[in-house]
């Protein structure tokens, strides 16, 4: 796709974002050394109490049975997790070069790791479930074989798996990438059943492409439709349309304008009256591997005189006293449908991650940019059109994303606009407009 060769163009040096992303959630993980047994469990019935899958594997294997070197079973002697809940990298460490074989199974959404015979002496807790996993088990099978079972949130993939040799000498780590993906591309990994053959050790295993039905080279926009369901937003103070209503109406009208540009795929995350999580949104946009995120609302502001459409990416620091009030109220759009605002720091924090940030911040500001440059002269700004706050909803850490105010329905010429269709069609065309002047460098420069 477009942003795996990008050009950071802000910063005058070339980047190529994807294989940025590749490591935003991974890159911090720890080595954990090697203290008693993990709390394994049948991967067959998922009953064995803890430990007694670990002894067991230690058992003389059944006859057939994949033996480890020189006979004897595998030692997974360390484990460890990390990741966020649209990237989690499990990591393994085994005395010498496993095998594995990988499995999709439904109902639950699990991903099963077939291993040769194992003992599991990584320390207590090294696997507990975390980022897209609710539960992981792992332990022996009969005839002398194990399993590790990882049962999912949502629909989640094996983006890659493979095995590495360790840098000092000891042994070799099972490294396992899964990522959310759309519901139809995990069926497809349901219904391929058993991969072909055991992965040797060593090779390189590209388990799934993410996005099958848009091609490579496509430029992937996620427009997300402010509010929705129980969280109606602002109301119109003439006509009382909630913001929900009037966001989904131009979201669809916008999406449909960028879908008719050559290259270009824009999808909604909201399709129909319904809530969706702040943190849902930005994962269902990662989840389809979006180039560029666009979040439409229309909002109230105390003075009704002030209209015309305002540009915010995110910031740590706000703009104004304007901006800090719109992001401290946007961001309680969950707490409306009884969702917890989660505060906590990001689960990896290191360079890389606050350098792809930085990066994305930069790209979200241009993107910013190229809409105030076509909305100048042709549709109606407020005074310092491109501001910045903490928005929640444009927390991505590796897709640009910005918020677009489209007016302020406490203005009663700004709601008449919100409600006029072809008045939508006209920003539409802009913002397609803007899309393509954020776009074009980037093809330019090795799309």
């Amino acid at each position: 796709m477009i942003r795996r060769r990008m050009i950071a163009s802000v910063e005058g040096r070339t980047t190529r974002r994807h294989l940025a992303r590749k490591f935003v959630v991974f890159a911090s993980i720890v080595l954990l050394s090697m203290t008693g047994l993990g709390p394994a469990a049948s991967a067959a019935d998922g009953k064995t109490p803890p430990g007694k899958a670990a002894a067991s594997a230690a058992k003389p294997a059944g006859k057939g049975a994949a033996k480890g070197l020189g006979g004897r079973p595998l030692v997974a002697y360390a484990a460890r997790i990390a990741g966020d809940e649209v990237r989690t990298r499990v990591v393994i460490d085994f005395d010498h070069k496993p095998t594995f074989k990988v499995h999709y199974l439904d109902g639950p959404q699990r991903i099963v790791i077939d291993l040769p015979d194992t003992v599991f002496g990584f320390k207590p807790g090294a696997l507990a479930a975390r980022g897209v996993f609710t539960d992981i088990r792992y332990g022996s099978m009969e005839r002398g074989a194990a399993r590790l079972v990882m049962t999912a949130k949502r629909p989640t993939v094996l983006a890659l798996s493979e095995v590495q040799k360790d840098e000092k000498d000891r042994g070799y780590r099972l490294v396992l990438d899964a990522k959310v993906v759309p519901q139809e591309t995990f069926e497809t990994q349901v219904k391929a059943g058993w991969a072909d053959a055991a992965r040797a050790a060593g090779e390189r295993h590209e388990t799934v492409d993410i996005a099958p039905h848009v091609k490579k080279s496509t430029f992937i926009v996620a427009v997300d439709a402010g509010h929705g369901g129980i969280d109606a937003g602002a109301t119109g103070a003439r006509t009382k349309t909630p913001e929900k209503t009037i966001t989904l109406a131009f979201a669809k009208t916008l999406a449909d304008r960028l879908n008719r540009n050559d290259g270009i795929h824009a999808f909604l995350t909201r399709k129909d009256d319904e809530f969706v999580s702040l943190s849902g949104r930005v994962a269902i946009a990662r989840e389809h591997d979006a180039d560029l995120f666009i979040s439409i609302h229309a909002d109230t502001l105390s003075i009704p005189t002030i209209r015309g459409a305002t540009v915010y990416t995110i910031s740590d620091k706000s703009s104004d006293r304007m901006a800090a009030d719109l992001a401290e109220r946007e961001n309680k759009s969950d707490t409306i449908a009884g969702v917890d605002f989660n505060t906590e720091p990001p689960e990896v924090s290191d360079i890389l991650l606050d350098l792809t940030r930085r990066e994305t911040q930069a790209f979200s500001v241009t993107m910013a940019n190229a809409v105030v440059s076509a909305f100048e002269g042709q549709i109606g700004l407020i005074n310092n059109p491109h501001r910045y706050a903490g928005f929640q909803v444009l927390t991505a850490p590796d897709v640009p994303s910005i918020l677009l105010e489209l007016g302020f329905l406490s203005n009663k010429d700004d709601e008449q606009q919100l409600l006029d269709e072809k008045w939508r069609e006209k920003v539409a065309n802009r913002l397609a407009e803007a899309v393509s002047r954020y776009r074009h460098p980037l093809v330019a420069n090795g799309g």
